[in-house]
């Protein structure tokens, strides 16, 4: 057999640490993340993020590695098996998420908002908090045209991506 790769159920949390047990013991890792962008004290920061939250990817080779030793790995609760054996997962996967990884090795996602033109929509935070109105469309790749109702007449505002939801 050859170098195949395999889905590793991690602690909650513990992605970071099951790497580093994983590869102390000879295994190849992969693990793709994403910069999510988070809201903390009125504040909206960038982080760095697992794309599949307690999932990452680990390489072994069945015949030649003691791969039964992942299951005592500190960080890791499972190994993704089909019965008694490991299933190997198509390297088509990790090929097409390695494509959409940029410079800073943070794979990126499309930011589009999963609303039809005239779908109502809640505005979260900001100046026009708790307002109901129109999704009309996307200004640019991180901000959302609404048709507010201000004073009795429609309004166009332009908020943050993350700062609208359906209503």
């Amino acid at each position: 057999m050859t170098q195949r790769w395999y889905v590793v159920q991690s602690q909650p949390n513990a992605e970071r640490k099951a790497i580093a047990h994983l590869e102390r013991q000879g295994f190849a890792t992969y693990l793709p993340r994403y910069l999510k962008r988070r809201r903390h004290a009125r504040k909206v920061e960038t982080v760095p993020a697992p794309l599949f939250p307690r999932y990452l990817f680990v390489s072994i080779d069945l015949a030649a590695q003691r791969w039964r030793s992942i299951y005592s790995t500190f960080g890791v609760s499972r190994l993704v098996c089909n019965g008694d054996m490991p299933t190997p997962i198509s390297e088509h996967v990790l090929e097409t998420l390695r494509t959409r990884e940029d410079a800073g090795g943070y794979v990126q996602l499309e930011q589009r908002p999963n609303f039809n033109t005239g779908d109502r929509i809640r505005v979260l935070d900001g100046a026009f908090a708790d307002s109901l109105g129109l999704y009309e469309g996307m200004r640019d790749s991180d901000r959302v045209a609404i048709l507010l109702d201000l004073l009795g007449r429609k309004v166009r505002v332009t908020v943050d991506i993350e700062s609208v939801a359906a209503a």
